[in-house]
């Protein structure tokens, strides 16, 4: 699956009628979390039938006018919101077990719609929604061609709207697979704040830090949004500015990462990196704002997309004592943070902690890799390895005895 986005161009009137769209989706979506709360809903069966019973019923005229198809798509939402609850209360996880929510009103929100209630224009160039809510063509602006594909190949179509504007995201049934030639290179990324990233040959990227640079610009922003009238026409603009600012830099950070990662696939056959937990290191409100503006989490993504484009393997290790033990004899050398050049005192062995640390994470990752293939061979042969201590059973005789004649 691919998906395209392009933006939306319409009149006032047209991003209304979106609005209403957008809002009776989110209506669906908190009335079926109200009737699983209730014990009225027990299954994903009963969301779907829900959602007829929304449509049918007089005081929700606004219901009927929505998609059934799209109504179905928020109660696939609603319904994974609750599931995700149940697994986590079955896997015990401690602390909050995300228990379903009503959904509120927030600028970045959005609306799906299946195979129905919209169509596109015979240039591919318009896209007309033809729920009951009417919000007409809207012109497509965007790099991405739809020519290329049949239309029984959009599964899906998602209305994004954002602080600067509506944007249409086409879900679209297409496997990519790209060709590369073998380089002989294999790369392990030992991963930074001060460089972005460091590999086993020495070579470092440092760290663009979009946030930082545009820090003082949105706390600008900030403060201007602070002084506004709450519910006034001034506060809408000074939020949407700020929204703006913040949705800028994301972009340009998530660009930024995805060429990266395209360009250490492209140019490698094997790439190693660690197994960070971002969740739990962003707790660190020190180290907080800097590890989200470095989106590492969004490199690693970039990364397993692309190897599966190419056909490059990507594999996360344990980054447990990485950075502690030597690339060279493999014993254990404590350091503090503030120690940026790894010494080992036992075979003297002395290099920069990062390299030392990415060289440690692809010996782990070539590790995890010949166990990995050297189990899928054994198991795929279905074979007794020649090499097994064990004795095997005795064969019973093929011979029987012959009966006595009469």
């Amino acid at each position: 699956m691919i998906i395209y986005e392009s933006k939306l161009e319409g009149t006032q009137n047209q991003y209304e009628r979106l609005d209403e769209a957008i809002r009776t989706g989110r209506f669906v979506r908190n009335s079926i979390i109200r009737s699983w709360m209730d014990g009225q809903i027990k299954n994903r069966n009963d969301a779907y039938a829900y959602c007829k019973v929304l449509s049918d019923n007089p005081e929700f005229p606004w219901a009927n006018q929505l998609n059934s198809m799209a109504r179905q798509a928020h109660a696939e939402r609603a319904w994974a919101s609750i599931e995700r609850f149940y697994r986590n209360c079955k896997a015990k996880i401690p602390g909050k077990k995300g228990f379903p929510k009503f959904k509120k009103y927030q600028v970045r929100d959005s609306i799906e719609y299946k195979t129905s209630g919209w169509k596109l224009s015979e240039d591919r160039r318009y896209l007309i929604f033809t729920d009951g809510f009417s919000a007409g063509s809207f012109k497509l602006w965007g790099s991405r061609d739809l020519h290329f594909y049949l239309l029984n190949q959009i599964k899906r179509v998602r209305v994004v709207r954002r602080h600067d504007g509506y944007s249409a995201q086409f879900l679209i049934d297409h496997q990519r697979e790209e060709n590369k030639e073998l380089t002989g290179r294999q790369i392990g990324l030992d991963l930074g704040l001060n460089h972005f990233y460091t590999d086993n040959f020495g070579e470092k990227v440092d760290n663009p830090r979009f946030l930082r640079k545009d820090e003082r610009k949105i706390k600008r922003l900030q403060r201007r949004l602070s002084k506004t009238e709450k519910r006034s026409k001034n506060r809408t603009k000074a939020r949407n500015k700020l929204g703006r600012a913040h949705l800028k830099g994301s972009r340009r950070r998530n660009d930024w990462v995805c060429k990266l990662a395209q360009r250490v696939i492209q140019s490698n056959d094997l790439v190693a990196i660690e197994n960070l937990r971002v969740r739990n290191m962003v707790k660190n409100h020190c180290l907080a704002k800097s590890i989200s503006d470095a989106a590492w989490y969004r490199f690693r993504e970039w990364l397993e997309y692309f190897g599966v484009v190419y056909g490059v393997p990507v594999i996360a290790v344990n980054p447990r004592y990485t950075s502690q033990n030597c690339s060279n004899c493999g014993q254990k050398v404590v350091k503090t943070l503030s120690t940026r050049t790894h010494r080992c005192p036992h075979c003297g062995y002395i290099a920069d902690r990062d390299e030392n640390a990415a060289i440690n994470i692809l010996k782990e990752a070539l590790k995890q890799w010949a166990n990995t293939m050297g189990r899928i061979e054994f198991q795929v042969s279905g074979e007794i390895p020649l090499c097994l201590s064990l004795e095997t059973k005795a064969s019973k005789g093929t011979q029987r005895k012959r009966k006595p004649k009469k």
